[in-house]
Order: C-alpha cells, then structure tokens, then sequence
C-alpha cells in the first residue's frame, strides 16, 4: 500500500523531516497546489496543507480523532483533555474552559500580564540588548500560566528545562524517532509540582474546579500539563516570532509605530505565517476521502497549521507579511473544532502587551545584525534565539 501511495503522491514521496523542520514553506506550497493532502513516507502518515481540508479534519472529531495510542503529546504527557474526544474529552476540557472565556480573561490577567511584562522589559533596558526568547517571552509565559494554575514557588528556569524537553520528545516521536531519556524525569517532576499545586489551590482556580468536578488526581495532574505545555511553549514561540516579523519588516514596522491600533493585527499576521505550533495530529476513525486522497481507518492525518495558514485560496499573496491584511484572523494557529484553543484569549493578551511594551520602552529595537534569527522547527517553530539591540 505504501509504495502505491508514492508513486500517487510523488511530490510527499519527497518530503524529508529535516526539510520541515528548516524551511517547509516552499515544500508546503507544492504540496498544497499538487497535493493538497498528500501521502508522506517520512511522516508516516498523511499531510494536510489546504485551509478547507484542515478545516474538515479539526472539525469532525467522529471521523478524525486525537484517541490514539500514538498521539505523541498523549505518549510524552499521559491521557489529557488533548488526546480524547466525545464525552471523555467534554469532560476533562470543561472545568478548565471556564476559568478562560474572553471577559473572564480580561479581568483576572490584564493587570497581572501589565505588570509582570513591565518588570521584565524594566529590567532590560539599560543593558541596550536582550536575548528576547530567553529574557523575556520565556518568562512571562511562565509567570502567566504559574499564575493561572495557582503554581505558586515554582522555578521558572526548572519550568522551561522541562518543556525544552518534551518539546524534544513531541519533536522526536513526530519526525519517527525516540524521546530523549530525560523525557519521564521531567514529567515526574511537572506531575509532583501540579499535585502541591492541586492540594494548596485556593477556591476558584482551575485546579481547585476540575478536582471538584470529578476528575481525579492524575487527571487534573495530566490536564494541568497540558495546559502549561500549550501557555508556555507555544506562546512564549508566538511572542518571539511576532518581533521577529514586525522588526523584520520596517515598513510594516512604521505602521504599527504610527497607528498603535494595528497591533493586535500585526499579532494574528504573525500567527498566520509562523504559527508556533504548525502541526497537529488525528487519526481516521474510519475509511473516508479527504481532497481525493484515499484515507483509511487508522491512518495518521497530520493537518499543517502552516500550511493552511499560507493558502493562496484564502490569503492572496500568501507569504507577505501585511499588518492590514483584512482577513489574517482566519488562521488555524489555535486550531478549530472541539479541541479549538481556550488559552487564545489568554496568549492574545500576552503577545500584545509584550509587543507593545518591548515597542514603547525600547525605543530604535531592532534585529541584532551580528546574530541573525529565523524560525526552526518540525512541530514547534520559533527562533531558537531572538537577539535585539536598542538605543539607551
């Protein structure tokens, strides 16, 4: 079957990991004119570069679901609200959501993100220069989801060390490898600071909630990191990758620096183009077509955020990066359907204020010209450093 499907599907028969993981966006667009879901040997499964069949698959949790054994977010992190579906996964997901609607998000983090992006970007400015990943977005989206979860004492640095590594494991089980050893020893360590934060969780945290809805210790443990992973990681990426955009185009720069309103459309263009977790992952349920291509019950179906987010169908000029772009919040970054992103409102706020005040206290920021950076990464794609200079 394998070798039918190459010869169908000859531009995926191509498609290397290590091609992914530099620069996929060339490869994408090929796929996505000649083979919008493609056969894909190196991934071992299918690859899904058009927005309407991303969109399909997000959707239909009946015919593409996350409820396998091989999800590799479920094999580095145990069971959780992002590896079940149907009522399995309306039940772990709930608790957790409320705590997450828009004004409730608003309420609650837009003084504690103001102040905590202050204090960080306070902290940086005499020195003229800042490695932003690692001294700023890091940080803070530490900071944010500790207080979310209620994670009160908890190391940020021991933090970021465990999801450098489940990063790597994600990465690794996803391009067909092994998840370095210090994998479970990180996981061990996350599960022991969410069971302390479990137990002394004031009434009305989300862990306080979940545990009092029914979901057990380890459950509430499982979701608790799932929850760090995708607030941490993924927007501490989409932090660094919107300076990375916005300095790395000074015309569109100039607009946001004149019309401070633009901001917020300057984030999702950024999301659009680099979104920071470019990949998720379902398995067929059963025998269907999907664009033509001939998926069968047990097929691994990886939608690319990525590519979806470049479509030519949807976003004309698809790689331009445009802060006026009317449309740009049609992107998948968050993903859709029931396992849509309840943390976006949340990441949202963090991405603008950070941007903004990196903007307003920084004045001449711009790209460090002796440490260029650009984004890398199978799954998770982010520099993996951001340098910057400014004038003090």
């Amino acid at each position: 079957m394998t070798r039918d499907l190459a010869s169908r599907f000859p531009v995926g028969a191509t498609v290397t990991a290590a091609a992914l993981e530099d620069d996929p966006h060339p490869l994408l667009a090929r796929l996505r004119e000649r083979e919008p879901v493609s056969w894909v040997p190196a991934l071992g499964g299918w690859l899904v570069t058009s927005r309407d069949a991303a969109l399909r698959v997000m959707r239909d949790a009946s015919a593409f679901t996350v409820d396998d054994p091989r999800f590799s977010t479920a094999r580095v992190l145990g069971p959780s609200m992002l590896s079940l579906d149907g009522p399995a996964h309306a039940r772990h997901r709930g608790p957790f959501a409320r705590s997450f609607r828009p004004a409730a998000t608003r309420e609650r983090f837009t003084a504690f993100v103001e102040a905590e992006t202050a204090r960080l970007v306070d902290a940086l400015a005499p020195a003229g220069r800042a490695e932003l990943r690692g001294e700023l977005a890091g940080p803070l989206a530490v900071a944010v989801v500790a207080e979310a979860l209620g994670l009160d004492g908890v190391d940020a640095a021991a933090v970021r060390s465990w999801y450098g590594t489940f990063v790597e494991a994600v990465s690794a089980l996803t391009a067909g490898g092994d998840p370095p050893a210090e994998a479970e020893r990180s996981r061990r360590l996350l599960a022991a600071a969410v069971e302390d934060a479990v137990a002394a969780s004031r009434p009305g945290s989300p862990l306080a909630g979940a545990a009092g809805d029914g979901l057990s210790a380890a459950e509430v443990v499982a979701d608790a990191a799932v929850l760090m992973f995708g607030g941490i990681d993924t927007t501490e990426g989409m932090i660094a990758n919107a300076v990375l955009h916005l300095l790395g185009h000074p015309d569109q720069l100039r607009l946001v620096l004149d019309d401070r309103d633009l901001l917020p459309a300057a984030i999702e263009e950024s999301l659009r183009l680099e979104p920071s977790a470019s990949v998720v992952d379902r398995y067929a349920a059963r025998d269907t077509e999907l664009a033509g291509a001939p998926v069968r019950a047990g097929d691994l179906v990886r939608v690319s955020i990525a590519g979806a987010g470049r479509d030519p169908a949807v976003f004309p000029d698809p790689d331009r990066y445009d802060v006026r772009r009317p449309n740009a919040a049609d992107h998948l970054a968050f993903a859709r359907g029931p396992h849509y992103c309840f943390g976006s409102h949340l990441a949202r706020l963090e991405a603008v204020t950070a941007v903004g005040a990196l903007l307003d206290r920084l004045p001449g920021l711009r790209l460090d010209p002796s440490r260029p950076a650009r984004p890398r990464g199978l799954v998770f794609r982010r520099p993996p450093r951001l340098d910057v200079v400014w004038d003090t």
